[in-house]
């Protein structure tokens, strides 16, 4: 320690357990980004075109459900539980993807990927609140953030390289050993961490809630692949279930933005929708408005991934910085990278301005992520931590699922021809602006910590640095 503050989340007392840690958000990235490149060639071997969507909306369902159950159990039995469970879970699905001999086996394969995944997910959050002091998570959850850059950066690449030359098998098989290896450096740090008392008693109904949104989710994404009346009431009935789980899974407040732990959960649906609506559209516009090659296309989410990094990195080293001014200004620079994206629609410019407005966007997210973590430890009391870190990994889905939706609506406007595709990227961009300007506005509300929520540790070191 240094002037009673821990130096480094690699020093004697951390160092197994971030790197075990790591390991795991670095595999599960890798998964992520990999995957889609491998699916063209899989679904061909498995005689499965016509269910091409359903590897991707099987592990999405499931992973909300798996936030669920990862909440539940982290906050009865602990961390070590719920990371056994997780890890053992999504390494089934690896292998269960890896040998499957049919579409339905591997959809079935994929579903038990998300389960494990997202108990996953939720348990980094359970064990950082306990492993890690106030003034440390800044810099692991940045350092989750930087985690994600190798993976985006060559997991595409990987995977086209073994499904061209070996096998699409192995982008499942081949990371199993590396995940398991993961496990093992952290468990001997979490076997240590205590289980959380004065946890709430099982509530299986949470999980029925957790399936519906899954479900609602799936829904609204293919409604808005449609362009037809079938569209409007797939839409409808799917959006109803959302609303209806939502009400069950996110705290009292959330869709009001209320002070606290509910705007903690609404600012990250608010900033990942924003990030990865225009995620999805960006390769798209320049290769469709400007004839940019894939590779190309492609480029402008490398640097957004490489802005994420870097600005990550940046907000670890100052704890001491305000965890809602840094919040704010990554919503604004997102806004910012978002309206500077718009560019590339005006005739006659070209794509080359989202080289640069993306890594902005980029930035606003590796301010904007890390701090929210942050601001959701110290508003959720310590036998709630799996539950309130659920809510916000179901918060981040269903932001991204929706506005993506919305994306694709203008982009299906525009196949029917009652909207120019420059149009449709200039309204999808206006949309994700305003979503990045709304969460900026409602920033300060989510450093408003509600009395009796905050993490006593964060205020122990609130005292202790005045």
């Amino acid at each position: 320690m240094t002037d009673g503050r821990p130096a480094s989340v690699f020093d004697r007392a951390h160092r197994l357990t971030t790197a075990g840690l790591l390991m795991l958000v670095t595999f599960v990235a890798f998964e992520a980004m990999a995957v889609a490149t491998a699916m063209p060639t899989a679904v061909a071997e498995l005689d499965g075109l016509a269910w091409y969507a359903w590897p991707f909306s099987a592990y999405l369902v499931a992973s909300v459900v798996g936030m669920v159950l990862g909440g539940d159990v982290g906050d009865r039995r602990g961390p070590r539980a719920a990371l056994l469970t997780g890890v053992g879970v999504f390494a089934a699905g690896l292998l269960a993807a890896g040998l499957a001999g049919s579409m339905a086996l591997f959809v079935a394969a994929r579903a038990v990927q998300g389960l494990g995944g997202g108990v996953i997910v939720v348990s980094l959050y359970v064990v950082a609140g306990q492993a890690y002091a106030t003034a440390l998570r800044p810099r692991l959850f940045g350092a989750f953030a930087a985690a994600w850059v190798l993976p985006a950066l060559i997991g595409p690449v990987v995977s086209g390289l073994l499904t061209t030359h070996l096998t699409w098998r192995l982008v499942f098989l081949g990371l199993l050993p590396l995940i398991l290896l993961g496990l093992a450096l952290v468990l001997p740090a979490v076997r240590a961490l205590a289980v959380p008392e004065g946890g709430a008693p099982p509530a299986p109904a949470r999980r029925w809630w957790a399936l519906l949104a899954g479900a609602g989710i799936a829904v609204l994404q293919y409604a808005g692949q449609r362009m037809d009346l079938l569209a409007l009431g797939l839409a409808v009935a799917g959006l109803a279930a959302l609303v209806a789980a939502l009400r069950a899974l996110l705290p009292a407040g959330t869709a009001l933005v209320r002070p606290g732990l509910p705007a903690v959960v609404a600012s990250r649906g608010l900033l990942a929708g924003a990030f990865f609506g225009m995620d999805v559209l960006l390769p798209l516009a320049l290769t469709e408005l400007h004839g940019y090659p894939a590779a190309a296309a492609g480029v402008p989410l490398t640097t957004g991934a490489l802005g994420w990094a870097v600005a990550s990195q940046l907000q670890g080293r100052r704890p001491d910085w305000s965890r809602v001014v840094v919040l704010r200004a990554g919503f604004l620079l997102l806004a910012a990278g978002l309206a500077g994206t718009a560019l590339i629609a005006v005739p006659g410019i070209g794509g080359w301005p989202a080289y640069l407005t993306w890594g902005v966007a980029g930035l606003g997210m590796g301010l904007g992520m890390p701090s929210l973590s942050v601001l959701l430890l110290d508003s959720s009391p310590e036998h709630r931590r799996g539950a309130d870190s659920a809510a916000f990994q179901i918060a981040d889905v269903t932001g991204s699922a929706l506005l993506v939706g919305v994306v694709g609506v203008l982009v299906a406007t525009s196949v029917t021809g009652a909207l120019p595709l420059s149009g449709a990227v200039l309204a999808g961009v206006a949309v994700l602006t305003a979503v990045a300007l709304a969460g900026a506005v409602a920033a300060p509300r989510a450093g408003a910590a509600v009395p009796g929520t905050a993490d006593p540790a964060a205020r122990a070191t609130t005292l202790s640095a005045s």
